[in-house]
């Protein structure tokens, strides 16, 4: 790079004492964004300018798949990686030079953004849509990250991007939310003989949370007489965890984990009124601790979970999950009936928590224009009297040295 160029040094700050993430995605009404400011100083020789002809910034997501990285030789022979790399909103101009110059010489240069995260469904449309939570699974199988990446250029032909990291969660399946605590049930025959019916008092969960079901084991009355053959061996209840790679190309592939499972013995006939029982399940949860008590340090572009997965949908990947219900009989075939459940990050208590402070950020959102313009942009030009003053630097008899107020 020419010496006319001297590279930048650019960091992106957040609002003082708070994230750089405002609101909560996936809730519309809390205008989910992201504030901070761009600040470019001087990376070589403190008070040498640098020369800046326009800085952009935007929100990237970047996903990444690899099916195959749990086991070790399919790792090598199986499908490569494969990536997909989008911007989530819209890209922002903070400067750009004045028309007919090459770069203009700057001291300092503080630039305020907010950049607004979508919450429309948006149908097809990839750019409206709400970006899934970030995410990485074991042997990174799957992974979303966000970056926040500045572009800046410094004349005609050097330019440069600076990624930071940035961790985004989702808040729209808070197991508190009223639509989630309406009752589910779900009938199925097995050769027209018996039915199992099952009844779930509430269908979103996070980790540690108890997932109560109610099961009916019921005879056909127009088929009593082969009904009353019927044992009752045993009904197994389990939570699976089904991931499906590359869900809108060509080849999905699915595999079923299952995470946890409670077998009940019954070993009797089926009365004639029926048979009920009610069935339950912990929700397992990833301890953050290690064996002396202390949280790990996370990833800076992720957040830290109790779970090791959750229900999301992305572009390459998408992680559901089912309550597995099986009863075991004899004189009859084993009715087997899958019911899908939505798993949060959070805990009851957790959400319980969160809604209060969704409430005041939806509150404060509606202050928030979202056309409006962002104040405090601060830039300090070379040609300026007191330039150097901004980087604690004075000149005495020609000598440049750290200014003492």
């Amino acid at each position: 790079m020419n010496e006319l160029y001297q590279p930048a040094m650019v960091r992106v700050s957040g609002p003082p004492n708070s994230s750089f993430l405002v609101g909560y995605p996936g809730i519309s009404a809390t205008l989910p964004r992201i504030e901070g400011k761009v600040e470019i100083r001087p990376s070589k020789g403190v008070s040498a300018p640098v020369n800046i002809s326009l800085v952009r910034i935007c929100l990237q997501r970047r996903e990444t798949i690899h099916p195959a990285a749990e086991n070790v030789a399919k790792r090598h022979l199986g499908t490569p990686r494969r990536e997909t790399t989008d911007v989530v909103g819209k890209e922002l101009l903070l400067f750009r030079c004045a028309t007919g110059r090459d770069a203009d010489q700057v001291m300092a240069m503080d630039l305020p953004f907010v950049l607004f995260i979508p919450f429309g469904r948006g149908g097809e449309e990839t750019s409206r849509r709400i970006p899934p939570a970030s995410l990485q699974l074991p042997s990174r199988t799957a992974e979303t990250y966000y970056e926040l990446v500045v572009t800046v250029q410094q004349g005609p032909t050097a330019q440069n991007r600076y990624a930071f990291p940035i961790p985004i969660q989702r808040y729209d399946t808070l197991s508190t939310f009223g639509m989630y605590n309406r009752p589910e049930t779900k009938v199925v025959t097995a050769d027209n003989v018996v039915t199992l019916g099952l009844t779930l008092p509430k269908w979103s969960y996070g980790p540690l949370d108890p997932i109560t079901v109610y099961l009916k084991l019921a005879p056909n009355p127009d088929w009593l007489n082969k009904a009353k053959r019927v044992t009752i061996q045993k009904i197994t209840l389990s939570i699976e965890e089904e991931i499906t790679y590359n869900p809108e190309g060509d080849e999905p592939t699915k595999k079923v984990n299952k995470i946890a499972k409670h077998t009940q013995q019954v070993g009797a006939k089926l009365p004639e009124a029926g048979f009920v029982t009610n069935m339950g399940l912990v929700f397992p949860a990833r301890d953050l601790r290690d064996a002396e008590g202390v949280v790990k340090r996370g990833k800076p572009a992720f957040p830290m979970y109790e779970v090791t997965s959750f229900t999301t949908t992305s572009t390459l990947y998408k992680i559901e999950f089912f309550l597995s219900v099986k009863a075991h009989l004899t004189s009859a075939r084993d009715i087997m009936l899958r019911q899908p459940i939505v798993i949060c990050p959070l805990d009851q208590q957790a959400c319980k928590e969160e809604m209060d402070a969704i409430e005041q950020a939806a509150t404060e959102a509606s202050q928030v224009d979202p056309q409006g313009t962002i104040p405090g942009r601060t830039i300090v030009y070379a040609t300026e009297k007191d330039a150097l003053r901004h980087l604690g630097v004075c000149e005495v008899g020609g000598v440049k040295k750290l200014l003492i107020e």
